[in-house]
């Protein structure tokens, strides 16, 4: 099983310390978002995880314990940009943040950091030019500490609205993305970067960008020498990422980005991080009695084969 840390909050920034002792514990509990009555308990032990795919913005608090991660595999999503903090008001600054992809490249290796400059958003204040030019500068400090850039165009939802209302946004089209598409590439394919989106249907590949799968299959065989199932995750349409459980929660990052989608109502996240227990098996407040407790049926990860008809060994 592949474990999301995840699509719906930063646990790396917030909740490392509730993350490592699940991972000590050998299990988490997942409330059922659709349906809070339900929860999945995961096995959290190595043998049962394929691969843990982290999300964040800031792994600062997580880097200073990643070595109680030894026996696991893993990598990760690092968003990284350089709005201003009228978009990302809890966001580190610009500078600090490079200076922890660095840090974190150089700890675990430049093969598992995987940058994203996502979403874009269009304003008088970030245009076209202003993306070109923090992109370039980016891609200066980070390009020998990733192997790949993901790209996303912003998606707005009506319970994202109110946030972004103030930002004056402009509209961001067809002609827009292949602009952006045609400057950004060039500057990734100077530095020997790939570059995909992040669940975009425009199709950007005469400009060298594929269609990514952020939880993705052949990367983690590439990566740990395991097998994978390439079954769909089943997000949205154009996205292409291979089933995995995710374990956070909505609303409960403290980031506080406008534009996103799984944390939208300010006032909720605060009141459930007020709610979040380092000690509890859920991330936000505990498993009470009228909850039923599903366990995942998980199965212990297999050594990939090289040689037709051989038996699996079991990842150390």
């Amino acid at each position: 099983m592949i474990i999301s840390a995840s699509r719906r909050t930063d646990i790396p920034a917030f909740y490392t310390e509730w993350f490592l002792n699940r991972i000590k514990a050998g299990y988490v509990d997942v409330i059922n978002p659709f349906d809070t009555t339900k929860a999945s308990r995961l096995n959290l032990k190595s043998e049962y995880v394929t691969c843990i795919v982290f999300w964040t913005k800031n792994p600062k608090p997580l880097l200073k314990r990643i070595d109680e991660l030894k026996d696991y595999r893993y990598y990760f999503q690092y968003t990284l940009n350089a709005y201003e903090k009228d978009v990302e008001p809890g966001v580190p600054p610009l500078e600090e943040s490079i200076k922890t992809f660095i840090e974190l490249s150089k700890k675990i290796g430049k093969e598992k950091v995987i940058w994203r400059y996502d979403p874009i958003i269009l304003t008088k204040k970030y245009d076209i030019d202003w993306h070109v030019a923090k992109f370039e500068y980016l891609i200066d400090k980070l390009n020998k500490y990733t192997e790949k850039v993901v790209i996303s165009f912003v998606d707005l939802y009506k319970k994202t609205n109110r946030n972004t209302k103030d930002l004056g946004l402009t509209p961001l089209g067809v002609k827009e993305m292949n602009i952006l598409a045609d400057k950004l590439s060039k500057l990734a394919h100077k530095h020997k970067l790939d570059i995909a989106t992040c669940s975009e249907k425009i199709d950007l590949d005469k400009y060298g960008i594929s269609h990514n799968k952020c939880i993705d299959n052949e990367l983690i065989e590439r990566l740990f020498n395991v097998e994978v199932t390439d079954k769909r995750d089943g997000q949205r349409e154009a996205c292409g990422c291979v089933a995995c459980t995710d374990i956070g929660v909505y609303n409960t990052c403290l980031h506080r980005c406008k534009y996103c989608y799984a944390t939208f109502n300010y006032k909720i996240a605060n009141n459930n991080y007020r709610l979040h227990d380092p000690k509890s098996t859920t991330l936000i407040g505990k498993i009470n009695n009228g909850v039923k407790i599903y366990l995942k049926e998980q199965t212990k990860v297999a050594k990939k084969s090289f040689k037709q008809g051989s038996l699996f060994d079991y990842a150390n």
